[in-house]
């Protein structure tokens, strides 16, 4: 009887690791499945929340936003609220009916707007403004920069299931090793091995957006030290420079939010890599000093089908200095890399709309 009894018991405990070990393959199951692209996990609860909150879609403007319509079609789409919009416009601008036939954007504009130049810091400090007004609605989680000449790719649901997904910023960051923009005076505040660059064209999450607004280390150095080099038009307008071709150039929102994270020790909570596409054609200008320096613009006739299915085909991209290729995912499953392209004309993105060549309906 006592062999018996001391069998029973060794069964028992034998059962009893049977389950623990599968309740650990089943747990470690669901961890894999619940990964998304970064290796972020999201709880059911986490999911139910996500779902309540808002992406703010920061627009960055010169005065009117030509492509209101082209928006108006896509956030119509979204019953249940969850987006909420600013517009940093010229100082003064209003958005109204006058200026806009989107009633999407009535008084969107940020009343405390800067005049933007390109190349200089106030981009940034435009992109500051507008975070800031963002984050006063406790309800925007996802804060996404997009200028006047952006387009979606896809529809609201799309779009806002893609952002959400992930627990990271999409931030395109890498480093800069070919163009000499860095500034030595930035040394030692900012070290050249936390040097970044990337498109400005982010969508962050609200952490990485709070220190952004609460930054008074990275762009205080920015505005001293990183600017564009005098271009021949604003000559008259300012003290013409000693020898041009000597003079530092470094353009502010390529580099800004990217080495901010990299200075803060955020670069693990971000996915390298931008939603919004721009094609950057070398040989666009004769002018061999602005080669590069601006995207190609879409024109009517460049809005087809083929040119929508190419940006929607692309599945990685390739960083060059750092030999690296980001693959693209969302819930852990291959994924378009591009939710926005840019940049279009009025004509090429109705042409577009009228086409359904975009499905943001």
């Amino acid at each position: 009887m006592k062999r018996k009894g001391v069998g029973v018991a060794k069964r028992k405990r034998l059962i009893r690791m049977a389950w623990c070990l599968l309740l650990l393959v089943f747990l470690g199951t669901l961890y894999l499945h619940s990964l998304s692209e970064g290796g972020s996990t999201m709880s059911e609860t986490e999911e139910e929340s996500q779902n309540k909150n808002k992406i703010a879609f920061l627009f960055i403007a010169r005065n009117r936003l030509p492509l209101d319509m082209i928006w108006h079609a896509f956030f119509e789409e979204e019953k249940e609220g969850r987006f909420s919009i600013l517009v940093h416009s010229r100082p003064g601008f209003v958005l109204n009916k006058v200026t806009t036939r989107s009633p999407f954007f009535f008084n969107r504009q940020v009343n405390n707007s800067v005049q933007v130049d390109w190349g200089e810091a106030s981009m940034l400090e435009a992109e500051r403004i507008l975070l800031r007004n963002a984050l006063l609605d406790p309800d925007n989680d996802r804060f996404v920069f997009l200028s006047d000449s952006c387009i979606p790719l896809y529809n609201f649901s799309y779009t806002y299931d893609y952002i959400m997904s992930s627990m990271r910023s999409f931030v395109d960051s890498f480093a800069d090793t070919k163009e000499g923009r860095y500034n030595p005076r930035m040394n030692p505040v900012i070290p050249i091995q936390n040097w970044r660059k990337g498109s400005q064209w982010a969508v962050l999450i609200r952490k990485h957006a709070e220190a952004v607004v609460n930054d008074k280390t990275v762009f205080p150095q920015f505005q001293k030290h990183c600017r564009r080099r005098s271009l021949p038009e604003f000559w008259r307008d300012q003290p013409f420079p000693v020898n041009p071709a000597k003079e530092h150039n470094c353009i502010p929102d390529e580099h800004y939010v990217q080495t901010l994270i990299a200075q803060e020790g955020l670069e693990g909570e971000i996915i390298r890599r931008s939603l919004t596409h721009s094609a950057w054609d070398l040989s666009a200008t004769r002018d061999k000093e602005r080669r590069g320096w601006h995207p190609v613009t879409y024109r009517l006739n460049d809005a087809t089908p083929s040119l929508i299915q190419f940006i929607k085909g692309i599945d990685n991209i390739h960083y060059e200095t750092e030999n690296r290729r980001e693959w693209c995912a969302s819930k852990g499953r291959p994924a378009p890399c591009f939710l926005f392209s840019r940049k279009f004309t009025r004509s090429a993105a109705l042409k577009l709309l009228n086409s359904s060549l975009i499905a943001v309906r």
